[in-house]
């Protein structure tokens, strides 16, 4: 039997030619980090979502918690790796290959499969070098890296930390549920792309999440405030670790006033500092494609950004886009409305 689909909306249309081609649809929420309160939505903001890669910088919260960083060294940059969806490139390699060495774990221990770069440009250059697949290619071996090295420290078992019932994994939900506020709530877990339990919560959490990430001063979980700063604080001075070059979340993450993560299948979060606010985005065909383009509009509405920011977005992100031949083929539209 299928479930049924969250109510969503047209969010967004690529127009060719002044006919609409293609139609993206989905749900946006627009939370407040003080109350929690849900101000703007799109769609159906109270039916769940799985969170994804969202959730990996409160995936790290518990282990910092527990002192992980202090015990081994890490270095902000090692702690940006930790959240990260990372492409593949040298620099973010060499920082998983710092925590390797600090931590003295093997990378066969990764519960993941060899891979290649995720990023094109890195894997073709890579295999035209010759190069093999590795596990530290996979674009969640900080996540996996994080949990192995808590692991450790904490003498639990370290076949296995993948699994629901690892300790590690256990805690790791007990943060998710609690810096969300939705310990008394039926959170559904499934299973990650990387093998990991995944969270699914209403949407509208997911906005809050992100909001209590960008002003941890007003999370209920005040405990975990610190830790949740020291990762944001990374992210913001290493974004091109966080996912990479022309990635929606690095862009935003050069804008000291925003945090943002990127999720498999359409997912899409971001806190605004100045402004206490989360947003969560939930795209309904799982497209990539029409993130850039909601985001400024989201961005258009309530602001946050700066003005060289804005700057960035458009001229990766344009909202005409060209054909084969440099010529402009059409345009992308908002339309969703709040």
């Amino acid at each position: 039997m299928h479930s049924i689909l969250p109510k969503d909306v047209p969010l967004i249309t690529m127009n060719r030619g002044g006919q609409t081609e293609n139609v993206h649809r989905g749900r946006i929420s627009v939370v407040s980090a003080i109350d929690g309160k849900l101000l703007h939505s799109c769609g159906d903001a109270v039916e769940p979502a799985y969170v994804r890669s969202t959730a990996k910088p409160v995936q790290a919260i518990a282990s910092l918690l527990e002192g992980a960083a202090e015990a081994y060294g890490y270095e902000d940059r090692h702690l940006a790796l930790l959240a990260a969806s990372h492409r593949g490139s040298k620099k973010q390699i060499a920082a998983l290959e710092e925590l390797l060495s600090m931590t003295g774990l093997d990378e066969e221990l990764l519960a993941i499969q060899p891979t290649l770069p995720v990023g094109r440009q890195v894997r073709d250059e890579y295999v035209a070098s010759g190069g093999k697949p590795r596990k530290l290619f996979h674009t969640c071996a900080g996540k996996h890296l994080g949990v192995l090295t808590w692991s450790k420290m904490k003498g639990w078992p370290l076949e296995g930390y993948i699994r629901p019932d690892h300790p590690a994994q256990q805690e790791i939900l007990r943060r998710i549920k609690l810096w969300a506020e939705a310990e008394g709530e039926q959170v559904t877990i499934g299973k990650d792309g990387c093998g990991f339990p995944v969270a699914a919560m209403p949407l509208w959490r997911l906005g809050l999440v992100y909001g209590r990430l960008a002003s941890p001063e007003f999370a209920k979980d005040s405990e975990a405030a610190m830790a949740a700063t020291k990762i944001t604080r990374a992210m913001n001075l290493y974004p091109q670790l966080v996912e990479g070059r022309r990635r929606l979340a690095s862009l935003l993450l050069e804008d000291p006033n925003v945090v943002a993560k990127s999720g498999a299948h359409g997912v899409f979060a971001f806190g605004l500092k100045k402004e206490q606010l989360g947003v969560s985005i939930a795209v309904t065909d799982g497209t990539e494609i029409a993130w850039p383009h909601i985001v400024k509009a989201i961005l258009a509405r309530i602001g946050g950004i700066s003005e060289e920011t804005k700057l960035k977005l458009e001229a990766t992100f344009p909202t005409e886009f060209l054909n084969d031949a440099k010529e402009i083929a059409g345009r992308w539209d908002p339309v969703f409305k709040f």
